[in-house]
């Protein structure tokens, strides 16, 4: 018995990336293939391993059934029921208006902070960080070097830290 789960578990790392692909290929999502893929082991963990002739073949049906099953219930739209306690268990996402508050703040405060920076480090921290321009892309367009480039983004990036984490501690205070 140990040596059957021994033989699954080889196989199952040893096949997990082919897995991986193969389930994202059948349903076309790479993060809902690798929840299946680990469904695969936990349903494969679950049961009894004796008299297994093809480890690989038995992981590959088990994730093609998972696959299947997943494809039926969401062609039919299938819902799960909660009592109100479960639903009001759950965390809502959505950050309360004091948080929303306190972002925007943030945000003003930081871009404040970036209208004071130099104004060639601003350019380049504004091309890097907004228009998301590589550093080769950026020297190319100011026709400076890459290493200036450089410079210029760790001063930038310097100089908001600074900025920001002053602020930041003075508020704890």
């Amino acid at each position: 018995m140990f040596k059957d789960r021994e033989k699954l578990l080889y196989a199952f790392t040893e096949q997990r990336a082919a897995l991986t692909r193969f389930l994202a290929r059948r349903l076309g999502c790479a993060a809902l293939a690798e929840d299946l893929a680990q469904e695969t082991w936990l349903r494969l963990a679950g049961r009894e391993t004796a008299g297994i002739g093809n480890p690989r073949a038995y992981l590959f049906r088990i994730a093609s059934n998972l696959a299947f099953d997943h494809q039926r219930h969401a062609g039919l739209g299938v819902e799960v029921e909660a009592d109100a306690a479960t639903v009001d268990a759950i965390a809502d996402p959505k950050p309360t208006p004091e948080a929303e508050a306190l972002q925007r703040s943030e945000l003003a405060r930081l871009l404040r902070e970036v209208d004071n920076l130099p104004p060639r480090c601003r350019e380049v921290f504004m091309l890097a960080k907004f228009e998301e321009l590589s550093y080769a892309e950026i020297a190319s367009r100011l026709g400076i070097a890459k290493n200036t480039v450089m410079v210029h983004m760790v001063k930038a990036l310097a100089t908001l830290e600074r900025c920001m984490g002053d602020d930041a501690s003075e508020r704890d205070r």
